[in-house]
């Protein structure tokens, strides 16, 4: 094993980012092509990368939303860095970072008796779920808009129905990127749900999806990728939405587990029918 010295910690700059991403996709994660400008503005300071002898080895996330809430995401290692303890070294690193806040990760079920060394426990699990949305229009009485002509402090409000914390510089990105749609439902002069859609390297990513019931969730989800491959992270505990992309015969082909260390938040979950993302929450 190389001498523990030679092993540095930094924060990521916004030009090394793409490294996560690469990273990410190398392991089949799919992510979306402009993710990691919304995932910087988040936390710039939350990004971490180890390097031995100066070259990234690894990485992990440790976003900070508010005063209380902290995600932990990217836990990524180089095979040939693997199991020389280089990952565990940058997740204290990542805890020190959030700490005194109640924590949240979405993690591979393999390894969720090693977070739950650290303190994590399942409070449920999101389901990958893909398939082509064949169309309609939208429900009854549901009008669908451009969800970025909503003035904005609405659209926040609505996403905290729906995540534990404020996250204001992530969502204007998050929904004004290049190649990112957004729609907002509005029944009876209200908003009823709201999704963003971006192209991802296979097909197209959607999330958040939230709604006040399935055929909002589905005119959404029409209103935004009609013909095309979707990929939705479901969360196993909505009975509804899960109902929903089995009936579009949609298949699962990836889950992970939504841990928290610390108390459940609590959100509207009926709500959520696709988590935003499974590396910042």
């Amino acid at each position: 094993m190389r001498d523990p010295a030679e092993f540095e910690i930094t924060t990521a700059s916004p030009g090394e980012m793409p490294l996560f991403r690469d990273w990410a996709n190398a392991e089949g994660w799919n992510q979306g092509l402009r993710d990691m400008t919304a995932f910087h503005a988040a936390d710039p300071r939350g990004f971490f990368l180890g390097r031995l002898d100066g070259e990234p080895v690894a990485a992990v996330s440790a976003v900070r939303y508010g005063e209380h809430h902290g995600f932990l995401g990217f836990y990524l290692t180089r095979p040939s860095a693997r199991g020389l303890g280089y990952g565990t070294r940058l997740r204290r690193t990542a805890l020190a970072h959030l700490a005194g806040r109640t924590l949240a990760l979405d993690g591979v079920l393999p390894q969720q008796d090693s977070y739950a060394r650290s303190g994590f426990r399942r409070a449920w699990t999101h389901v990958r779920y893909e398939g082509t949305v064949s169309g309609g229009g939208p429900a009854a009485g549901v009008e669908l808009v451009d969800g970025r002509l909503l003035p904005f402090g609405l659209t926040a409000d609505l996403d905290r129905r729906f995540f534990p914390a404020p996250r204001d510089a992530f969502l204007s990105l998050w929904t004004g990127l290049p190649g990112h749609r957004c729609l907002a439902a509005v029944r009876d002069g209200r908003p009823d749900g709201f999704a963003v859609a971006r192209p991802a390297e296979h097909g197209t990513r959607v999330g958040p999806l939230y709604a006040a019931s399935p055929d909002v969730a589905l005119s959404l989800l029409n209103g935004l990728a009609t013909g095309r491959h979707v990929a939705l992270d479901v969360p196993d505990v909505n009975a509804a939405a899960v109902r929903l992309v089995e009936e579009l015969d949609f298949t699962p082909t990836f889950a992970c587990a939504r841990m928290y260390a610390g108390p459940v938040p609590d959100i509207d979950i009926d709500g959520v029918f696709a988590n935003t993302t499974l590396e910042l929450g």
